[in-house]
């Protein structure tokens, strides 16, 4: 197998399944496949990009509608996969979207295609891609200020963001899920403002805990604001209580929301808290990169290539045979052998997140 760290390297690989779901060497099985279209975006938010200076891809890297297609499909036919989410960069960057999403739901049929976008563009394409077959968005509002906004994403487009919500709804994307992560001194005061407004818009909250993938390796544990901390500044004006529910390898964890006082449960908050509450043990993803690599922790420090694969004569058992190669050694938490982003051994990736595909 050919496993890439900067150059490539090869390293043994024991005991890996040749039939049967995408596991790995702890049990875990993926059954969510996660596909990056670009590593462009048309944000540069303080927590993910630099404000400038990204090498992007060449545009002949970037994997095709075709080769997205046939690697989903080995996921759905060989691996048992349930779930396809588009991710980036900005996914609506590619002109082409469109045209993936109607290729994936007739290849397809029955499996969910939806998408994680920053919104921007979202008001005039949502209707055309809940036609193709999307079923649902998850759409980064970190603040509904739009001067915070600017700050945080170096760029004044919060009310396109806005209309981007919107549309998503009006084409029946439902529920529309809002991703926020908070920052301290800058947006962290804003969870039950932004709390409210999600109940308001009939949208599904998460917040997400700042993880160390942002390209200027400015993260710090002290700075970053925790889900112990979150709890407690919703908790100011809601009572929340943690839903019972099986979570069943979903990265948040899920809180009933409801008023202060009150009985009736008025909606749902979700907290993903990567940093000091890890649930890498019940992780169910695997993640292809924009240019075909497969990465088989958000964190980790090894990539392996399918994308010469697609482009050579190699047969879908082969692509399938490798894409098992890679996930069977995937790391047991944070791309290492231990869980702890806050841990004095963990190295961050050189890759951003923006890079790597959410």
């Amino acid at each position: 197998m050919s496993v890439f760290l900067g150059n490539p390297q090869v390293l043994p690989v024991r005991g890996v399944p040749t039939q049967g779901p995408l596991t790995d060497r702890f049990g875990r099985t993926a059954t969510d496949l996660r596909i990056s279209l670009t590593d462009k975006c048309n944000l540069r938010c303080t927590y993910c990009m630099p404000a400038e200076g990204m090498q992007w891809l060449p545009r002949e890297s970037l994997l095709t509608v075709p080769e997205i297609v046939r690697l989903a499909a080995i996921a759905v036919s060989d691996f048992g996969v349930r779930e396809i989410r588009l991710t980036g960069g900005e996914p609506l960057i590619r002109p082409d979207l469109e045209e993936l999403v109607a290729a994936l739901t007739e290849r397809m049929p029955g499996i969910p295609v939806s998408m994680t976008s920053n919104g921007i563009g979202l008001a005039g394409r949502a209707q055309a891609l809940a036609d193709g077959g999307m079923t649902r968005v998850n759409i980064s509002l970190d603040t509904l200020c739009a001067d915070t906004y600017e700050k945080l994403a170096r760029r004044g487009r919060l009310t396109q963001a806005l209309e981007g919500v919107a549309a998503a709804q009006d084409a029946g994307m439902s529920p529309v899920k809002l991703n926020a992560v908070l920052m301290r001194g800058v947006n962290d005061h804003e969870a039950p403002a932004l709390l409210r407004w999600a109940l308001d818009h009939d949208c599904a909250l998460r917040f997400i805990e700042q993880m160390p993938l942002d390209a200027d390796h400015g993260w710090t544990r002290k700075n970053m604001v925790t889900a112990s901390e979150i709890r407690e500044s919703l908790s100011r004006d809601f009572d929340i209580t943690q839903d019972t529910a099986p979570r069943a390898g979903a990265p948040a964890e899920k809180y009933l929301v409801r008023e202060r006082g009150q009985d009736t449960v008025v909606g749902t908050v979700g907290i993903i808290a990567s940093v000091t509450e890890p649930f890498c043990e019940d992780c169910t993803r695997t993640r292809i990169t924009a240019e075909g690599h497969v990465r088989s922790c958000l964190f980790s420090h090894h990539e392996t290539d399918l994308m010469h694969l697609l482009r050579s004569n190699a047969t879908d058992r082969d692509i399938a045979q490798r894409w098992r190669d890679a996930m069977w050694v995937k790391p047991r938490a944070h791309g290492m052998d231990h869980a702890g982003l806050d841990s004095g051994d963990y190295v961050q990736p050189d890759r951003s997140m923006s890079a790597i595909g959410g």
